[in-house]
């Protein structure tokens, strides 16, 4: 089921928890940034499309959406964008060269429609300034997040995830252990890469990260959190280096739970 509520003053959140079996339970997220272009960012999972859009019109009118920013291609970040594009004409996707060359493998984006942004680079929009940024974990090669100058809001796309054992609507409500734990297991999973970093290097670009000092996080696997938990993320993240690297169930305990759903009670 999505649910939303205001994450922050002008920003909505579109969620649902997804139940990962043997670990807990992940959020998807997309966010919706009211102001005079309105911009919508990721567009929920395939599955749940209908309803995701049923959600967003609790929101916003998607007529009067003008902006999708697109973190990356992933199958739960697009799931509503081919609709929202057909029923918006104004709308523009916000994406890069390569996410544009990726959803053309599957589900092609009209070029004319396509506003491409790199890291580093800023969408000016009537009432804000997105400054694009590469989060410091990702599991997509196109991943791109943004900082936002209105209303200080940090968008990471998948980095600073947590696997939890119930998705609060806070990220405050979680123990820190809980999330530090939920944290390093979805990094080990999500971006194992980052297990094999040059630690003092990964350190540097933390660091670029700490110096943003955001209002809000926003992550599209985390419940909306306040930035003064921005330095408990990145314990996390310095944290994955020392974790055992995740090794997910292999076919024997496949056959195990199918075992027990065929036994279990109608």
């Amino acid at each position: 089921m999505i649910t939303h509520h205001r994450a922050a003053p002008g920003i909505d959140v579109l969620t649902s928890a997804t139940p990962i079996p043997g670990l807990g339970s992940i959020a998807i997220n997309a966010f919706v940034f009211h102001g005079a272009e309105p911009l919508l960012v990721d567009t929920g999972a395939i599955v749940q499309r209908d309803e995701f859009m049923a959600a967003l019109r609790a929101v916003i009118d998607p007529a009067q959406i003008r902006w999708v920013w697109l973190t990356h291609p992933d199958p739960d970040h697009t799931g509503a964008l081919h609709q929202l594009l057909a029923e918006n004409p104004h709308l523009r996707v916000v994406t890069t060269f390569l996410g544009t060359g990726i959803m053309g493998l599957s589900a092609p984006l009209p070029l004319e429609r396509v506003h491409l942004l790199n890291p580093g680079q800023r969408l000016e929009l009537a009432d804000r300034t997105l400054r694009a940024l590469r989060p410091p974990a990702f599991d997509n090669p196109t991943t791109t997040g943004f900082l936002d100058d209105r209303t200080g809001a940090l968008c990471t796309s998948d980095c600073f995830g947590a696997l939890l054992e119930a998705v609060p609507e806070r990220a405050d409500e979680l123990s820190p252990e809980a999330l530090r734990q939920g944290q390093v297991l979805w990094a080990s999973i999500d971006a194992p890469w980052v297990q094999r970093l040059d630690q003092a290097r990964f350190a540097r670009e933390l660091d670029t990260v700490r110096a943003l000092e955001p209002s809000l996080v926003l992550s599209s696997h985390l419940p909306p959190a306040p930035g003064t938990m921005l330095e408990h993320f990145v314990g996390s993240l310095e944290a994955v280096s020392g974790a055992p690297p995740f090794v997910g169930p292999d076919q024997p305990a496949l056959e195990q739970m199918l075992a027990q759903m065929a036994g279990a009670p109608a």
